[in-house]
């Protein structure tokens, strides 16, 4: 039963007097949930729990902390398809993504339990003492990662699930040691409490201390600066837009102790083709992207909005299919009316360019809430010229430029802000002649793709989903896979410390037997 309610610890509150509803986009109807923002009062409430828990919850192992995930997991598989109606009752997406959407949350848990479970994480590090050693002894040093502290979290509206109330900046956050405070996203609080009610179950089931975690709920923009400002919080993930992102990054520099602010924001991708590739596959490409550009509304952060390549017939070929593969696509539901409106005061804004044409777009009738997508061009010149085509449009619609050479294309891709990907599409042998276009390509992105699609991110301990700014905050981490830990951890080193007193990660009989960094060896032994 959806309450809301703000979950402050594990107690249900709701002493506010500002209410808001969720909107379902499907039905174009508010749905009949009636949300209580949380007060001052309750926020402070959050925080101290919050940091009153971390004093034991830094503490506890390895295995304590994979145990409490691992339940988290269990507690929403155990809501069952109650909280798949819910997904989708606020989100607009089909019950086929809220399945998978929720494997994919239920997955990140327990990749961060097993790591837990295995310890290495830590990176633990040991440089042995050497008393003789001359002019002056060496002394013994011991370093490992350890948790910052109280740890705010934003719910992403385009992934209620994923990258909200137990996606991965929960998930990493409460592996590295650190209570969590979730922010949920206004557009789906109903499916956010769903989920906290498992996050507290969990918690209760596993003896976790009060305040490990807490779900406040808020419809404008008080509650989250609140949380950001406020001097126990140690940390901030957020998952959003550029100018949401860089307002709290802001906020959070402005403080008496500034702190970091782990925030992936915009990115339009780019997608290069060669034309040996498009000689070769040209109606293989246009299919294929076109269901990237329309995947979900075009509501992935990894849409890919540039498409770029030399003039030519293989790219005037390309054009061609690639229109007829966009106008047969239906389109779909976006997240909320706001999003709808944006999209298309984004793409009109962009149609409106001097230089811009549109070339295809979705000729049939659309019901309410439905982004039809739509490709546009221009040519390479034009596109250098003016900043405004270089900025993302959330929503179905793309670009393709037109360039007159590798110089220009080259010169566009060195051009553009920080991107999460960048795609290449190519023949292997096609490679070698593109070395500074790749070059170019590898310097403004976080993950590089070769002869793929950049929609759809896989969890795994090898993926990148970060880039240089705007992309996210900090090009030196990932959102996504186990190493988001390292985005809530410091590095800690004891300094000739007795040994029985040291965590178990450093101490001389490696009583966990983890992978450790002794004298510059990689080893499992004990000293």
């Amino acid at each position: 039963m959806i309450t809301g309610k703000n979950y402050v610890g594990s107690k249900l509150k709701a002493a506010g007097e500002k209410t808001f509803k969720t909107f379902n986009p499907q039905l174009d109807i508010e749905n009949p949930w009636v949300f209580t923002e949380a007060t001052q009062e309750e926020i402070e409430e959050a925080v101290t729990l919050a940091n009153q828990a971390f004093g034991t919850y830094k503490n506890c192992s390895g295995l304590e902390k994979a145990n409490f995930l691992n339940a988290i997991a269990d507690e929403v598989l155990a809501l069952g398809d109650n909280l798949l109606v819910q997904y989708c009752s606020e989100s607009g997406f089909p019950i086929g993504r809220a399945e998978g959407e929720r494997g994919r949350m239920v997955g990140q848990l327990r990749s961060f339990a097993q790591m837990l479970t295995e310890g290495s994480w830590v990176q633990a590090a040991i440089d042995t003492a050497i008393t003789d050693r001359v002019p002056a002894p060496k002394e013994d040093l011991r370093k490992m990662m350890v948790p910052l502290g109280p740890v705010v979290v934003f719910g992403s509206s385009n992934f209620p699930f994923a990258f909200s109330t137990a996606g991965g900046d929960t998930a990493s956050a409460l592996a590295a040691g650190c209570p969590v405070i979730v922010k949920s996203h206004s557009m789906h609080v109903g499916t956010g409490e769903m989920v906290a009610t498992a996050i507290i179950k969990a918690a209760q089931k596993t003896n976790m201390p009060e305040g490990v975690f807490s779900n406040l709920v808020g419809g404008g923009t008080t509650l989250g600066a609140s949380l950001v400002q406020h001097p126990l919080v140690k940390a901030v993930g957020f998952t959003g837009s550029i100018r949401a992102g860089r307002a709290l990054f802001d906020l959070a520099a402005q403080r008496p102790e500034p702190i970091p602010v782990f925030a992936e924001m915009g990115s339009v991708n780019p997608v290069v083709f060669l034309p040996k590739a498009l000689a070769l596959n040209s109606q293989k490409w246009a299919t294929a992207y076109a269901g990237s550009i329309t995947m979900g509304a075009g509501q992935f952060c990894t849409n890919p909005g540039l498409l770029i390549g030399v003039k030519g017939a293989e790219l005037n070929n390309f054009s061609e299919e690639l229109t007829k593969a966009i106008e047969k696509v239906e389109p779909f539901c976006m997240l909320h009316p706001s999003m709808k409106n944006s999209f298309e005061e984004g793409a009109a804004t962009m149609i409106s360019q001097n230089g811009v044409s549109k070339i295809a777009e979705y000729k049939g009738e659309a019901p309410a809430n439905y982004g039809v997508q739509k490709i546009l061009t221009v040519e390479g010149k034009t596109f250098l010229e003016n900043k405004t085509l270089s900025h993302e449009v959330f929503g179905p619609v793309s670009i393709l430029v037109q360039c007159d050479n590798e110089e220009q294309l080259v010169k566009i891709l060195n051009q553009l802000d920080g991107q999460l990907t960048g795609t290449i599409i190519g023949e292997p042998n096609e490679l070698k002649e593109y070395n500074k276009l790749i070059a170019a390509m590898q310097n403004r992105v976080g993950r590089l793709i070769f002869n793929g699609v950049p929609t759809g991110v896989e969890v795994c301990p090898s993926m990148i989903h970060g880039g240089p700014y705007p992309a996210s905050s900090d090009s030196r981490f990932t959102a996504v896979g186990i190493h988001a830990v390292n985005r809530w951890v410091r590095p800690f080193s004891y300094q000739n410390w007795p040994n029985e007193l040291l965590p178990p990660e450093l101490q001389n009989e490696n009583p966990l037997q983890i992978l450790r960094t002794l004298n510059n060896i990689q080893t499992k032994s004990q000293i």
